[in-house]
């Protein structure tokens, strides 16, 4: 089946719908692979950053100093200075269209600390984090989606986007499949807009959803887009202990405190201005020093997420979720026990390259990519850096989804429709076939199987050149496994495995480009830690890495490109002390 519209956004998550909430007047559709309102966005917990002051002193620029150094200085700083001062009116946008935020005695939006944000240029804890209990990202959704609905946005649910269309170098569509009746259709539009989040799923140990398989990231690296920085990929240190599900920092940010198996609170030795809110890459690495010096509970590989000291009322009105996880999940009563938690896999601070307005730029000189856009986890306009703060994942969804909405909306009323290619539906209609005509015999579940070990065991908080070469050559010959995948079930109506199918075909990509430029980028800086380079290196490395995918298997180019930065000495890079 053939649509048109003037623009077809891909996700239905923070950004995207922050997106079709400034197309007013304009026919948008928006494909998703779940109802709205079960996106990835929703799981967001703690709250969502900016600087609006309203219990302690504060100030956008102080958000920016936090941001481009909690990054480790890989963040391109006049996207960092967009993403903090727009910040505040964007959380007055989404009060204003109802976010249940949480309350000051004065009524005002409350707000709590989290890791890495300080008041005055790192002096210590700034309360920054505007948030809804700890379900900020549910509120933020569920606010969004209404929003949508009154714009009168078109909704196409469980469609699985296969490819974008490209022609005489502009985006013109996407073709998708309707996962219900297992029917192709093309979607014609004058912009189309990425926002189908990160790639999570490539680890066993993750915070993330069944849905994020970096579909959009690999559709537009098949289609000869590059993807930045991919080898910086951030691992949340209070995950559920062998599960993943996350613990949000809030815990950290209302008192929480880690314990090792001596019963020490043991940040305060490592960070002792921040202590056990320091950036995550930092949190993370000093758990991991605590297991491998003997010091994890009862000598394994994790330690204690602490919150008894905080009460019963704090942790039953604060932390809601994060108290029903733990007793759901482990069994445990985080009002009078500790709760086991480890690293795990948790967001993607690469992706496709986009500018301040959230156009797709596809080389080193930012050259842009006519009608394509990427905002939210899928792209990397780099306002994280090598290391994402926490509440910034959903700053960054408001305000550069916002931006997308408001260049898109001026992008369609400048331009037409440009047609589409021959044979639109061609790549997707093989790619489906060949999948179904397989009698390779292989097994796609023990594929990415194989994958998420090889991931969890050599791609994760510390790495080295040996470890990332053997996950290479794993990789390599799963991706030569991948073409003998043999589907069991053969109906079109409603066929997970086929979905499943083509999605670990994504998460082959995804993980391809994030092991090639880990071992490129010879240096350790934030949530990339070699341990055979232990040593941030600015003479060599103060630039993103551009992933090109080869016309052959297993063919990766890496290009480079400057970071940005603003004329400010409080900006220059400086070793990252907390």
């Amino acid at each position: 089946m053939y649509y048109k519209f003037d623009v077809v956004i891909v996700g239905a998550g923070g950004a995207g719908l922050m997106a079709a909430m400034q197309l007013e007047g304009a026919s948008v559709a928006v494909l998703t692979k779940v109802y709205p309102t079960r996106s990835h966005t929703g799981a967001a917990q703690g709250g969502v950053a900016a600087a609006l002051g309203n219990q302690e002193e504060d100030h956008w620029k102080w958000h920016m100093y936090d941001t481009v150094k909690g990054g480790d200085y890989l963040v391109d700083q006049p996207a960092a200075e967009v993403l903090t001062r727009e910040a505040i009116d964007a959380i007055y946008e989404l009060e204003h269209r109802g976010l249940p935020f949480n309350r000051t005695a004065d009524g005002r939006i409350d707000q709590r600390r989290f890791g890495g944000h300080t008041r005055n240029f790192g002096e210590g804890p700034v309360r920054r984090s505007c948030y809804a209990a700890d379900r900020t990202g549910h509120m933020l959704l569920q606010t969004m989606y209404q929003s949508s609905i009154k714009n009168q946005v078109r909704f196409f649910n469980e469609y699985l986007v296969l490819d974008l269309l490209l022609n005489n170098g502009q985006a013109c569509g996407v073709v998708a499949m309707e996962i219900r009746t297992g029917e192709i259709h093309t979607f014609h539009a004058k912009a189309v807009m990425f926002a189908t989040g990160g790639y999570g799923r490539a680890w066993r140990i993750t915070s993330n959803a069944f849905a994020c398989m970096g579909d959009g990231m690999a559709i537009a690296y098949r289609r000869g887009i590059p993807l930045e920085d991919m080898e910086m990929y951030q691992f949340h240190p209070t995950g559920i202990y062998k599960v993943g599900v996350l613990l949000s920092e809030a815990a950290r940010g209302e008192g929480g405190k880690l314990l090792n198996n001596e019963g020490e609170y043991f940040m305060e030795r490592y960070m002792p201005t921040l202590k056990d809110l320091a950036p995550r890459d930092i949190v993370s690495r000093c758990i991991l020093q605590e297991v491998h010096a003997g010091r994890g509970i009862d000598g394994k590989d994790y330690v204690y997420l602490d919150l008894r000291h905080l009460g019963a009322k704090v942790i039953e009105e604060k932390l809601p979720d994060i108290t029903d996880f733990a007793r759901n999940y482990l069994g445990v009563e985080p009002i009078t026990e500790p709760v086991p938690i480890q690293p795990t896999a948790h967001y993607a601070m690469g992706g496709i390259p986009t500018d301040i307005d959230a156009r797709v730029v596809i080389d080193p000189q930012w050259t842009p990519l006519p009608g394509f856009y990427a905002a939210g986890e899928v792209a990397c306009v780099s306002v994280h850096g090598a290391n994402r703060l926490g509440t910034n994942s959903l700053v960054d969804l408001i305000v550069f989804g916002r931006r997308a909405g408001k260049h898109m909306a001026k992008f369609i009323k400048e331009s037409s429709h440009a047609p589409l290619p021959p044979e639109p539906e061609s790549y997707s209609r093989e790619l489906v076939s060949t999948m179904f005509a397989s009698t390779g015999g292989e097994s796609a579940a023990r594929i990415r199987s194989a994958l998420q070990n090889e991931m969890d065991e050599k791609v994760f908080v510390e790495r080295d050149e040996k470890g990332l070469q053997e996950a290479l050559d794993t990789l390599d010959r799963l991706q030569d496994t991948y073409t003998r995948v043999q589907l069991q079930d053969k109906g079109k109506k409603f066929n997970t495995e086929l979905v499943e199918a083509i999605e670990l075909g994504f998460l082959l990509e995804c993980s391809e480009a994030t092991i090639h430029g880990a071992l490129a980028r010879q240096e350790s800086r934030g949530a990339h830690y070699r341990t055979d380079y232990p040593h941030r290196d600015d003479a060599n490395w103060l630039k993103h890495t551009l992933a090109y995918k080869g016309a052959k298997a297993h063919d990766v180019r890496l290009d480079f490109k400057d970071v940005q930065m603003v004329d400010d000495p409080v900006f220059v890079p400086k070793e990252r002390k907390y």
